[in-house]
């Protein structure tokens, strides 16, 4: 696959990335901000869309899950296992995912990304003012990762319920979900030099997204100013 040849703020001036931890609120932001400006949603994993066509000697870490046999082999990898395969996935998705947002340009819509591109990458090619990090409390980050209803999520705590020792099953993937949703990472971002929101349990949906229209400085925006609206 070609690399991307964006270079510079300028060529995303109309995309706005949030990254962050998981259980921030990173993907009910992108869409409802993508509804709200009839913008364009990138939502998590939005790369998924090249995973049939992608080459597994070129994108291993990617195309993991996708050539998997056996789903058990994914639960009981150990944390170090996992670590590798989450940090060469990421790299892999932002290729992916450059590329998926260099064809988006022409289209001239507000584009609205739950982003797995690097903070030195996003330095590079977006700028402070289109950036904000979200971010979770690591342990609520761990503790509630199966709270959420999305299908993969299930899918694995059910595989972890069928484990013939479920407790030890659940706490080794608990140990994997540690290792990437650590306080180091969590540090790293919060010191990025990026703007950060932090998850606060007694803000509302509307409150939230009433907080990131600002930090993007989108709250004066006209309809008359939005690019392609209907």
């Amino acid at each position: 696959m070609r690399m991307s040849i964006l270079k510079s703020s300028k060529e995303l001036d109309h995309t706005f990335f949030i990254t962050g931890t998981a259980y921030a609120g990173k993907s009910t932001m992108v869409k409802r901000l993508a509804e709200k400006y009839n913008g364009i949603a990138c939502e998590e994993n939005y790369h998924n869309t090249l995973l049939p066509g992608l080459d597994r000697a070129e994108f291993p870490y990617v195309t993991y899950t996708r050539d998997l046999q056996d789903w058990r082999d994914f639960i009981r990898r150990t944390p170090d296992e996992y670590e590798a395969w989450i940090r060469g996935a990421s790299k892999e998705c932002e290729i992916l995912e450059l590329s998926i947002l260099e064809h988006l340009r022409p289209e001239g819509k507000m584009v609205f990304v739950d982003t797995n591109i690097s903070l030195e990458t996003l330095r590079r090619i977006s700028d402070r003012d289109h950036v904000l990090i979200m971010l979770a409390d690591p342990d609520i980050s761990v503790n509630r990762f199966f709270e959420r209803p999305d299908k993969e999520k299930q899918f694995l705590y059910r595989l972890l319920l069928e484990e013939e020792n479920r407790e030890q099953a659940m706490e080794n993937f608990r140990q994997c979900l540690r290792r990437i949703n650590s306080r180091a990472a969590y540090d790293s971002f919060l010191h990025s030099g990026f703007r950060v929101m932090v998850r606060d349990e007694s803000r509302s949906i509307e409150d939230t997204l009433a907080l990131v229209e600002k930090e993007f400085g989108l709250q004066n925006l006209s309809r008359a100013s939005l690019p392609h609206t209907i």
